[in-house]
Formats: structure tokens, sequence, C-alpha cells
């Protein structure tokens, strides 16, 4: 059985109501696989190919510069640490040959923090092996550490063989997963984030620019990081900010540096168009106060423990309908955080959002006699329920 309440009721139908905006179909991308998320809500905005397994080229330093936060973060390593660079390592080893570098040379001493742009910035390939085997004593190694990230994360489609992304038939990813790789660095190590917005970096006298040219043409992206070899084609991940809503977008195997960037701006442009992202409810935020049995308290706050966000149509979120259906038997003893209930937000009808409720406040056991009443209470109120 289930308590039913109306807690929030957010769409007032008129016949003068504002007519609902008409969301369009995605743009038309000319790549191989693209994907438009909402970093908040994880909301898909616009998809195709997104779990096709693909070369991601040098998108595939994104991980190596997640690896390297997460080991900064972690006290393992610090910017200021110098590495000595090997032969491995020189930017003039013939593999490394016309590809993007950061041009280090064998047995100087360059610190993790100029290695970290050189792979975020300047996209070295010679930088990110330095790096690897700083850390794990080689790059065989740091690609397992890679691919343990990968797997924690949850990019089930994902494969290193190698820091750098030269190809390799095995070395694969998907747009799915290369959007939840961005999300983790935007959120767990927004200091390292940063990086990516930085649009030249300098070293042993070379500027070099970020390729990234949407980093110039709107200042409301912010990130992240582009990519090609000839079997990978052009690629591009990027994340924006707008009036408080992020979105990211992956673009693989566009035809040329311009179309991944147009390609990429039309995704972006469309989803803040025609969407926007709404906290439904905030943390911890009382939803209804239902009876509790054989408690110390009769009547317990019920909610939401974490925030709850939802990307919609730009325009509707008025016309939210918000329903809480709550046990109708709860008893003591209740810690907060418990399951109580459920709560559903619909849109014209549609469930765009379902989540747990819980209690918000401990409950503990009443005395002896309390409990025996309550058992009375809830004997007479069955003889009663339909």
């Amino acid at each position: 059985m289930m308590r039913l309440s109306l807690v929030l009721v957010l769409a007032l139908f008129t016949l003068n109501a504002q007519a609902a905006t008409i969301i369009p179909s995605p743009p038309q991308i000319a790549a191989k696989a693209y994907l438009l998320i909402d970093a908040d809500s994880g909301e898909v905005l616009a998809e195709q190919n997104a779990d096709l397994p693909l070369p991601p080229a040098s998108l595939t330093k994104m991980m190596t510069s997640y690896v390297l936060a997460s080991e900064i973060s972690e006290g393992n390593v610090s910017e200021t640490d110098m590495v000595v660079i090997s032969e491995n390592a020189w930017s003039q080893n013939p593999r490394f040959s016309g590809s993007s570098l950061m041009w280090i040379e064998p047995g100087k001493d360059v610190s993790i923090g100029d290695l970290q742009r050189g792979i975020m910035i300047s996209s070295g390939n010679d930088s990110t092996v330095a790096v690897a085997e700083h850390l794990a004593g080689s790059e065989q190694v740091f690609a397992q550490m890679m691919n343990s990230h990968a797997e924690k994360l949850g990019m089930v489609d994902t494969y290193y063989i190698n820091t750098h992304g030269l190809p390799h038939p095995e070395h694969v990813t998907t747009a799915r997963d290369l959007a939840t790789l961005a999300n983790a660095m935007i959120k767990e190590y927004p200091e390292h984030y940063a990086i990516y917005k930085e649009r030249e970096f300098t070293y042993n006298d070379i500027k070099q620019y970020n390729r990234n040219s949407l980093l110039g043409e709107d200042p409301t992206v912010d990130g992240m990081k582009t990519g090609y070899t000839k079997e990978a084609g052009y690629c591009l991940v990027a994340s924006a900010e707008r009036r408080g809503m992020r979105l990211i977008s992956v673009v693989m195997g566009a035809s040329s540096p311009r179309a991944r960037k147009n390609e990429t701006r039309s995704l972006l442009n469309y989803g803040f168009r025609f969407f926007e992202t709404t906290a439904l409810f905030e943390a911890g935020q009382e939803l209804d106060q239902p009876r509790v049995w054989k408690g110390q308290v009769d009547y317990v706050p019920v909610g939401i423990l974490d925030e709850a966000v939802v990307t919609l149509p730009r325009g509707k979120k008025k016309h939210l309908v918000s329903e809480v259906a709550v046990n109708s038997n709860l008893e003591a003893p209740l810690a907060i955080g418990d399951e109580v209930g459920t709560v559903i937000m619909s849109l014209d009808g549609e469930t765009v959002y379902t989540g747990p409720v819980v209690a918000l406040q401990a409950v503990e056991p009443g005395g002896f006699f309390a409990r025996i009443w309550d058992m009375i209470l809830m004997w007479i109120a069955s003889l009663f329920e339909v």
C-alpha cells in the first residue's frame, strides 16, 4: 500500500497557456559518430553511432591527462617534480615523425607541470611517454593504468594500447565513453580541466597554440581536446557553459579541422537553444511528513537526499507535475537515508524523472507500551483499508 500526495503541482493548464516549445530534430552532423549530453543531468540531446568503437587519435590524451591529474591529486606526484627525458620519449623518436610534439630532449629535466601542458595544450606525443615512464616505469604499464581508470568510469567500449593515440587496431573508444571521461575530468579535477582552455604554451622557445579553435571564437567554450590521424579523421571533444548549463559534445571522424569545429558548434548551439537544465529538488528538500509507527515521534520528514536535476525542452519547466508515493505503514526504527517511497516527475503525461524518497530524520523505536498501542492502531486502520 502506498500513501499518495501531490506535493508539487507546477503545471497550470488554461485556455491561454503559452504554446509549448517545438523541439526540432538535431542538426545533421557530418561525422562518423557524435554525441551531445548535458553534463549535470547526463541527458543525451543528440547522438549517432555513439557506441561505435573508433580510433581516438589524440583524444587518447584526455585519459593520459586524467590519470596524471589523479596521481597529482593523490599526492603521488607534484607539478614541480622533475622528469628526466629518455631516448624513448625524445621528440626525434622516429615513431613520432609527423605527429604533434612538445619538443622535449633526452637527458634534460622537465617539470610535471610543463609536461602536463605539453599534453593538454601542445598535444605532444613525446610528453605523454615521458609522463608514462615517470609514473609507471613504462608506457605499457601506464596503458594498463589507463584501462583501469576507464573500467572504473564505466567506459565499457574503450581499450588503450598507448598514451598518445597513434594508430593501433586494438586502440579504440566511443563517443559515449569520451563524454563520460570528459565529464569526470570536469567534475573531479576542475583545476586541471582549466588547463584545457589555455590558448598557448611555450617550451624550449617554441610557442604552440591550442588546436581547439573554438576557444577563440566562443567565450563559453572552455575545453577540451582535438585529435587527428588518417585512420581516425578529425575529432573534437568540447565543453561549454552558458547560463549555468554545461554541455559536452563529441565529434569523431569529421573530414577537416573546419568541419569538426563547425559540427561541434552546431551541436552546442542546438543544445543551448532548445533545452535547459533545472534542479528539481535541492539536497535535503522535504517533500512530506508521513505517519511513522512504533517510534519516539509520530511523523517523520521525508524527501530527497541529493540534488536532482533534469534537462527539459526550453520553457517546459512550468508544466512539470510531481507526485510522491510514500509507504503507508512506516515503522521505526528509521535511519537517515532509508528509502520510504518514490517521487515521480512527469511532463505532458510522460515520466521525466523517478527517484527515491528517503527519511531525512532518524526515528528511534518508541517504548514498549507505545509500540503496543501503535500495533493496535495499525490493526484498526487495516480494517478500513480497501
